[in-house]
């Protein structure tokens, strides 16, 4: 049986009927138009080659500019190196006090001026995971990200492994990583900005409190200088203090590849990740990026759905201690929309269905898919509001009888 919730929207007094839908059929609902000042802005030309952006928490792509071409991340690649061991922290492998040795091997290919940026690590030094984390994200060493990558794996071919692994399980179908740090390889790394885009979106939504440690720092200090003391470098993030609410990711530049940069900053509730690839210069990222991410929040705006904790609908289960569950809103949801724009809206539930039991309150199990004429589909997580176990006897009896007879 569909069931139908009413969910009073945050704004605007608008009021929308959820129906819980599966397999991807949609149903067209009527939501009263909002209109908001002063009006649309302009669409969004920018001289970078490839461009990408979305609204994190709407599931929107706001905008995508030759987003599937193929370039070469360079540093942005670190962005990978970093999930990996955030991923192996959080997952009690690695801890971020644990100390790595420099070999001297890799301090001699890592050090000096043919060697790119660099943390400033010495020969034969001992530093804390947590320490060469912050020289990969805010410094970009090209030295420290190998001796991450040979202390984790042995070698860093290893740790590339883990980083490809990744890669697959996230989806980035054009992504393949053949260093650690991005290094020029002749074409074996490669990327796209709509994957850079993923990968940072990742980062920030299974690993928060690590972002925010980490990819928010504005300089750090390491290495000693020739006339002593210790080298401090800026974090060379370009919209960091240039745009409100900037706290990440990552640059990167080669000959080959241009300038880039994938960021992200949040400001009222909305979280935009952005990615350029292929710029002329230093002061051309600044500027394109600072631009762009301007443009994400002064030419966009949110349209609230529900407020986190609200019934959207309900999931058929199979074979469970309940024959359906309902679905809620795991935070407040909005729909990305041009400023101006009316919310003309249409959704659905999908899932598929009938969800498999046993599950637990608060996973995810289904999405929110709205469609608005201004994006494409627009995708939010739903997730059960109860436990739902694995059948009792009468259930399973009850199941049995259905199975033979039921329509």
């Amino acid at each position: 049986m569909k069931k139908n919730v009413v969910a009073a929207l945050a704004t605007g007094g608008i009021a929308v009927s959820a129906v819980a839908l599966s397999q991807q059929t949609a149903q067209p609902v009527a939501v009263k138009p909002i209109v908001v000042a002063p009006g649309p802005v302009a669409p969004f030309v920018t001289q970078a080659p490839t461009a990408y952006m979305i609204d994190l928490g709407a599931g929107a792509e706001l905008y995508a500019k030759d987003a599937d071409r193929r370039i070469p991340p360079a540093s942005m690649a670190k962005m990978m190196t970093s999930h990996v061991v955030f991923d192996l922290i959080k997952q009690g492998k690695l801890s971020l006090d644990q100390k790595l040795t420099v070999r001297p091997q890799t301090w001699e290919k890592w050090h000096g001026p043919e060697a790119g940026s660099t943390m400033f690590l010495k020969s034969g030094e001992q530093v804390s995971v947590a320490n060469l984390l912050k020289g990969v994200i805010a410094l970009s060493g090209n030295d420290a990200c190998v001796v991450l990558a040979e202390g984790i794996a042995g070698t860093e071919a290893g740790f590339v492994a883990l980083m490809n692994d990744k890669a697959r399980a996230l989806g980035m179908t054009n992504t393949h990583f053949g260093t650690s740090n991005g290094w020029p390889d002749g074409g074996v790394t490669y990327s796209t900005a709509r994957d850079l885009a993923k990968l940072g979106a990742s980062t920030i939504e299974h690993h928060p409190a690590m972002y925010k440690e980490f990819y928010d720092l504005k300089s750090f200090s390491w290495g000693t200088a020739a006339g002593g003391g210790t080298i401090t470098q800026p974090n060379r993030n370009p919209i960091l203090g240039k745009i409100a609410g900037a706290d990440g990711i990552k640059t990167g530049h080669t000959e080959e590849a241009g300038f880039g940069f994938a960021g992200s900053a949040v400001q009222n509730g909305r979280r935009l990740v952005m990615v350029v690839g292929g710029l002329p210069s230093y002061d051309a990222r600044i500027a394109e990026s600072v631009r762009f991410m301007d443009w994400g929040f002064k030419g966009w705006t949110s349209a609230p759905i529900a407020k986190a904790g609200a019934v959207i609908g309900e999931a058929k289960v199979q074979i469970g201690d309940s024959g359906s569950v309902d679905l809620l809103a795991p935070r407040d949801l909005a729909a990305a929309l041009p400023v101006g724009a009316p919310a003309n809206l249409s959704y659905a539930i999908r899932y598929d269905g009938p969800v498999k039991a046993p599950f637990k309150k608060g996973q995810h199990i289904a999405d929110l898919i709205v469609k608005t004429p201004h994006t494409g589909p627009q995708v939010m997580p739903l997730v059960a509001a109860n436990d739902v176990g694995p059948p009792g006897f009468f259930r399973r009896a009850w199941n049995g009888l259905w199975a033979l007879f039921g329509a």
